[in-house]
């Protein structure tokens, strides 16, 4: 009850500042796959021409849209009541003083079906961004369709809609589309916006050219790793040209973009290595770009770290299976598994193609083998994809770190996380005795 009080005076202080601020814009990004990368990326771009408001973190609540959009920080202790009543009297100023920024950014997370319409009784983005329709939450949402009719809602209740052309089937989700006013983005040309890449360096990333509407040609150096990290990129150009921004300030956003921690980041590992650090999440289409994209580089062995997928319901069995297909023994030395999900499906695949495949039933039980073969295996590319309940890929990325220094690039490295992560492996190794 008290958490249902706290949401609808939370909803009614976001109407309230709108109604305040009629000059602010809202801009929502929605859909199944890279979220958080596409809302970091147009906010550090839009930021050349825009006051913007963006929270980074994702508390994955109904309650974090609008504590973002209000710039306010969730209380330590959700259930206080005093707590509560210090952000209500934060709400009331956030309305009663002049505009403090010209553009929020705001990710919309859908977990189950109903949570998109929830966010339309209080919510009328200006422009929202659909980055993706694949599988997801499974166990909520039973089959695509309902995840497509759930993610492109958010298109409908805007203003105007950006949709990723390269992960949402326009052939099979049309039907779920009112808003005429729609652009498309993506990797390939036939989107309104799009890259086309000249060349790659692990060092600089890609050079090449947007593609846009408004601005027709811009070129560029992207500081991304994987083809599939160029999209959220793509989406911020695109975001940028719509809200009217020059090219000189387009590049000049684009030199400060870089991953964020857990999404694709290249780091420096021991023995010669090079760790690509995907552990934020785990879903099906990210995996499968998170493997190409392990494929495409340069090195003398690579090996795919993969722990279980979260929440695919039903799913998961063939789900995995699938990713254990996706291992090729021509391109990979070893293909290490964590959790009982990637060991019962992922790991069988794999071997069944051919792959070197050793299972563990929690990241820090698979470090010491890890270390084992890097050093017989000096100059490996060593991609960790995992999700984040119960997987906690990290926690071995930081063992196989050549520098200490890049513990701070990790995700979930905060107090409250470690107790998290401590309580849950303690738990697992008293399971085990």
């Amino acid at each position: 009850m008290f958490k249902d009080y706290v949401q609808k005076k939370l909803e009614e202080f976001v109407v309230q500042y709108f109604a305040a601020h009629p000059s602010v814009k809202l801009i929502a990004v929605a859909g199944s796959v890279g979220k958080t990368s596409t809302k970091a990326a147009i906010a550090e771009i839009l930021t050349d021409g825009y006051r913007v408001r963006m929270e980074l973190k994702n508390y994955n609540t109904e309650i974090s849209a609008p504590m973002a959009i209000l710039g306010i920080d969730m209380p330590e202790n959700v259930r206080s009541i005093r707590a509560w009543m210090k952000v209500f009297k934060t709400a009331k100023q956030r309305v009663a003083t002049p505009d403090d920024v010209d553009v929020i950014v705001v990710e919309l997370g859908a977990d189950k079906i109903g949570d998109m319409v929830a966010f339309s009784k209080y919510l009328k983005p200006d422009l929202a961004i659909v980055t993706g329709v694949t599988s997801e939450h499974m166990e909520a949402f039973g089959t695509l369709a309902k995840v497509a009719e759930e993610e492109l809602m958010a298109a409908n209740m805007s203003k105007a809609a950006l949709i990723n052309r390269d992960d949402v089937d326009g052939t099979a989700f049309a039907q779920f589309l009112t808003n005429q006013n729609l652009s498309t983005y993506g990797n390939n040309e036939p989107a309104e916006y799009s890259f086309a890449i000249g060349d790659f360096d692990f060092e600089k990333g890609y050079t090449g050219t947007f593609k846009t509407r408004e601005l027709g040609e811009i070129p560029a150096v992207v500081h991304v790793f994987g083809e599939h990290s160029l999209r959220p990129v793509v989406a911020a150009v695109a975001v940028a040209c719509k809200m009217g921004m020059s090219l000189e300030q387009v590049q000049r956003g684009l030199t400060r973009v870089r991953p964020i921690a857990g999404r694709m980041n290249v780091l420096r590992g021991m023995h010669d290595s090079l760790l690509i650090d995907d552990t934020y999440n785990s879903s099906p289409a990210a995996l499968d770009a998170a493997i190409r994209t392990l494929y495409e580089t340069n090195a003398a062995s690579r090996i795919a770290v993969i722990g279980d997928m979260n929440e695919l319901g039903a799913d998961s069995a063939i789900e995995h299976e699938k990713a254990g297909k996706l291992c090729d023994p021509s391109l990979l030395s070893w293909v290490i598994t964590v959790g009982k999900e990637a060991e019962k499906y992922l790991a069988p695949a794999a071997q069944e193609r051919g792959c070197q495949v050793r299972s563990f039933k929690d990241a820090m039980s698979a470090i010491i083998f890890l270390h084992q073969i890097m050093a017989m295996e000096k100059g490996a590319a060593i991609l960790f994809k995992g999700s984040q309940g119960g997987i906690y890929l990290e926690e071995m990325v930081k063992e196989m770190l050549y520098s200490a220094d890049d513990v701070q690039k990790l995700v979930r490295q905060s107090s409250a996380w470690m107790n998290t992560k401590r309580e849950f492996f303690a738990k697992v190794n008293e399971n085990e005795e």
